[in-house]
């Protein structure tokens, strides 16, 4: 098998992002199975820096054991493309010209794409991630024939985008995070076949999680639902603190609490209540999981969801919200937890779940074993191999 090459618009070992992590974990478990690869990626620091600004020196590097190729960024008009992007967030219709626009005013590389060209003979195939970057966008259509696409689609206004079903239907195969997007990338791009497949994400699960460690490290002894991710509306936190408020004041005898973990502001009514502990570490994280009567993912747009699979691994139920496709698709495959399509529902499931402990208790396993099924790495990195084998 020739040299595999992955390409993501920023790389590095400790920057955030979903997609980002997706890669770090594919790549390093690949190494470690013998697989020969190369990330490529812009000099850009990470996807919150400054677009134009070439923060890492260009050129071939070795981090952590992952050989790295940086390619310096050309410059864009911030203004163009904040104008178009403006329009795609509020659903606002496209002007003639605005997707090229968009495209041509995303962070780019000229260096990376000409590299591309000149040395697609050396790799067996390239790996694109994620679908709505200028990288994937224009590095796809040099090698058509050899490009793969790890897409993390989700069902919203740029999906849709006439520039990426044009370029995106002519790629060799698709790699999906859950069956909806599949579906959602055959229904806008026409794409299906063995090759468009999905494998979904490979979770690390050798860690056990301590819920009396983590209530003693942080003094928290009452029951609680918990929450781990950014804290902004796009995560629809604003919505988990309305519902869990209003659950309070109808409920005025629980003592039952909302802790938050992760990054980001939002504003926080019930300080007493509702407690924010920001950014912990990985193992407070995991034991915050094995703490908590629930786990509550309220957000709408998921291609997969890491923090899910984390509580299910803890063996504790989760709690989604309906519109999103995704998340209750793994609900209701691993009967791990329950859905949320309104307040009455939330109510309902709260108390379902921390009044009757024998399901609770139930649904958490099920939820391991589902993961352990379906995502553990050993599983995700037979399926690459055996993709990648059959087509390089």
């Amino acid at each position: 098998m020739k040299k595999i090459g992955f390409v993501i618009p920023w790389y590095g070992e400790k920057i955030g992002g979903g997609a980002e992590a997706e890669l770090r974990g594919v790549v390093h478990h690949l190494k470690d199975a013998g697989v020969e690869l190369e990330v490529l990626t812009t000099c850009v620091e990470c996807f919150a820096s400054d677009w134009n600004r070439n923060f890492h020196k260009p050129g071939l590097t070795e981090e952590a054991g992952i050989p790295v190729r940086r390619f310096r960024v050309r410059k864009r008009d911030t203004a163009a493309f904040d104008r178009v992007n403006g329009k795609l967030m509020a659903g606002e219709p496209l002007m003639p010209g605005d997707e090229e626009t968009f495209c041509r005013e995303m962070v780019n590389s000229k260096r990376l794409y000409r590299y591309i060209r000149r040395h697609g003979k050396d790799y067996g195939l390239f790996v694109f991630i994620p679908y709505m970057f200028g990288t994937t966008y224009y590095g796809c259509q040099v090698w058509p024939e050899k490009s793969i696409l790890i897409p993390c689609l989700h069902d919203e206004s740029y999906a849709y985008m006439k520039c990426f079903k044009e370029a995106f239907s002519k790629v060799r195969g698709m790699i999906f995070n859950a069956e909806p997007e599949r579906l959602l990338a055959e229904k806008l791009y026409g794409v299906k076949g063995e090759n468009f497949t999905t494998f979904g994400i490979g979770m690390e699960t050798d860690w056990q999680a301590d819920g009396e460690r983590f209530r003693k490290k942080y003094g928290i002894e009452a029951p609680f639902i918990l929450y781990a991710g950014r804290k902004d509306p796009g995560k629809r936190v604003d919505l988990l603190i309305r519902y869990y408020m209003e659950y309070r004041e109808k409920n005025p005898g629980t003592d039952l609490k909302l802790v938050l973990i992760g990054g980001g502001e939002i504003e926080i009514p019930d300080g007493e209540n509702i407690i924010d502990l920001g950014f912990v570490e990985l193992q407070d994280k995991y034991d915050a999981y094995g703490a908590a009567e629930v786990f509550c993912n309220p957000s709408e747009m998921e291609s997969f969801s890491i923090v899910v699979m984390e509580s299910w691994l803890a063996g504790r139920p989760v709690m989604v919200n309906k519109a999103c496709a995704v998340t209750r698709g793994f609900v209701e495959e691993a009967n791990g937890g329950l859905c949320f399509g309104n307040y009455e529902e939330f109510e309902e499931g709260i108390k379902r779940l921390t009044e009757d402990i024998d399901e609770a208790e139930r649904m958490g396993s099920n939820g391991r074993e589902y993961v352990l099924e379906r995502f553990d790495w050993g599983v995700i990195t037979r399926k690459y191999l055996e993709l990648f084998s059959r087509l390089g």
